[in-house]
């Protein structure tokens, strides 16, 4: 299990020079969930939840603020580089599931306007 957990948290926070594979995936969420709205201006997903089975879910909640914090940096720094929009403000959520069908993690995106997300709390 300990192995397990750990295999998780390499995916989460990469080692120096290596890209994190959860980066990897909030990445193409945006590429791949972009709309284009004219020339200049693509939408992308600005609120992410990483599901994470609960075993994992309980070891990595004590340091989850500076996890998202680095994940939102991350989506950001994507978005910047490929011109990205957002509809409000960038949030990475970690999240127990209790769903049999999560691997190691799953992850979930959608566009949330920033008068919604204003509600909405970060980890």
């Amino acid at each position: 299990m300990e192995g397990w957990v750990d295999a998780l948290g390499e995916a989460l926070i990469p080692r120096a020079g290596k890209r994190a594979e959860v980066v990897r995936i909030l990445h193409c969420e945006c590429d791949d969930r972009a709309l284009i709205l004219d020339r200049r201006r693509t939408l992308v997903p600005n609120t992410f939840v990483i599901e994470l089975p609960p075993e994992s879910h309980l070891r990595l909640a004590p340091g989850s603020a500076e996890v998202v914090g680095h994940l939102a940096a991350q989506v950001r720094r994507h978005a910047a580089e490929q011109g990205y929009t957002f509809a409000g403000p960038v949030a990475v959520h970690l999240a127990r599931t209790d769903d049999a069908d999560v691997g190691r993690f799953r992850v979930r995106s959608r566009i949330v306007p920033s008068e919604v997300s204003r509600g909405v709390n970060t980890l």
